[in-house]
């Protein structure tokens, strides 16, 4: 069993009628996407390309835009077939009077958001199956099992509706298509016979950051074993590049070399270059979720936030909280801990 599958996969398999054809036309809606966002549900993305490998997928966000359509468009080419961002559809009550997208139709419609007033404009479009948790599901035509409780985390809910459309557990580690540019410049970045250990020390919000100290004392008891730090630092963390160096020497910066500058940080080279690496450390930030997509096992810190809702999705997940240590500001956590987490994943 994958260790994604939901604890409560049975209420989620009820209805014995066939599943959506691989090749269905596919709508998901959504709100809008911010970058953290797209980020969180890319495991949902690729289990839906997966679940429907020869289909089309139409992303609709229906109120704002979506990074699938800007900065994270390299990294859902092959998974997504179309993005509709900013569409104004389902804000308001004259909105159910008619027909969203009439001259469209599609054999599985997903709408991910739970508000009641999106959700009836939504049933509106033309679709042999909706799938809506709003409401406890009382307008989707398929719905869980009597006790089935909501996932805290946003992706854990949107596998569920995916679940429970294809009546079998969805995949959130399925292949994710990089394009051979991308796959050759992070193996030039990360050249073979190293043992390579990724770390993400960023955040949005400082109060996420573990203290770059702690990342350089864990990063230097690594060298010590011949394994090499890899830096996967953002515009915001930019500037750390020379005093980790001076303090971790062998340190790699993938994104700030010369050859990946061009590429202004994109998402799918972290990706990439991540696979690389044996395991990775982050705070509770979009790189830890980088570096989950890419494959790896992952130690995940985390103070102020809460893991159950935004804990990364990776093959093998340890998370630490600062909670743990007295406290929820993220230097309460030790080292020390962080360390004998990360060597027990690396064996």
């Amino acid at each position: 069993m994958s260790p994604f599958t939901s604890p409560q996969a049975a209420l989620l398999e009820q209805d014995p009628r066939p599943r959506p054809p691989v090749d269905a036309r596919v709508l998901v809606y959504v709100g809008l996407d911010l970058m953290g966002d797209g980020l969180m549900k890319l495991p949902f993305v690729r289990a839906l390309r997966a679940a429907f490998p020869e289909g089309e997928i139409v992303w609709l966000a229906g109120k704002g835009p979506s990074a699938y359509k800007t900065s994270l468009a390299p990294l859902v080419q092959g998974l997504i077939t179309e993005v509709i961002d900013n569409a104004e559809i389902g804000s308001h009550w004259m909105e159910v009077l008619g027909r969203p997208l009439k001259d469209q139709s599609f054999d599985l419609v997903i709408d991910t958001q739970s508000r009641m007033l999106t959700t009836l404009v939504l049933k509106r479009i033309k679709t042999r199956c909706f799938i809506s948790g709003a409401a406890d599901f009382s307008l989707s035509t398929l719905k869980p099992g009597k006790g089935y409780t909501r996932p805290d985390a946003m992706c854990g809910r949107l596998l569920d509706l995916l679940h429970l459309a294809i009546a079998e557990p969805p995949d959130p580690l399925a292949p994710l298509p990089l394009t051979p540019e991308i796959a050759a410049l992070a193996g030039r970045l990360l050249p073979q016979g190293y043992r390579y250990v990724a770390f993400a020390p960023g955040a949005g919000g400082k109060q996420k950051i573990w203290p770059l100290q702690n990342y350089v004392t864990v990063a230097r008891s690594l060298t010590a074993n011949n394994y090499v730090p890899v830096w996967f630092l953002g515009p915001e963390e930019a500037a750390w590049v020379d005093d980790i160096a001076a303090n971790v020497p062998g340190s790699l910066f993938p994104l700030q070399h010369s050859t990946a500058r061009p590429l202004k940080y994109r998402a799918d080279l972290t990706i990439a270059a991540a696979s690389f690496c044996e395991v990775g450390l982050s705070n509770d930030c979009g790189g830890g979720h980088l570096l989950a997509a890419a494959g790896i096992p992952l130690v995940s810190l985390f103070g102020p936030t809460d893991p159950r809702k935004f804990a990364p999705m990776a093959v093998e997940g340890l998370v630490i909280c600062a909670q743990d240590f007295g406290g929820e500001t993220m230097d309460k956590i030790p080292p020390q801990v962080v360390l004998q987490a990360l060597s027990g994943l690396l064996g």
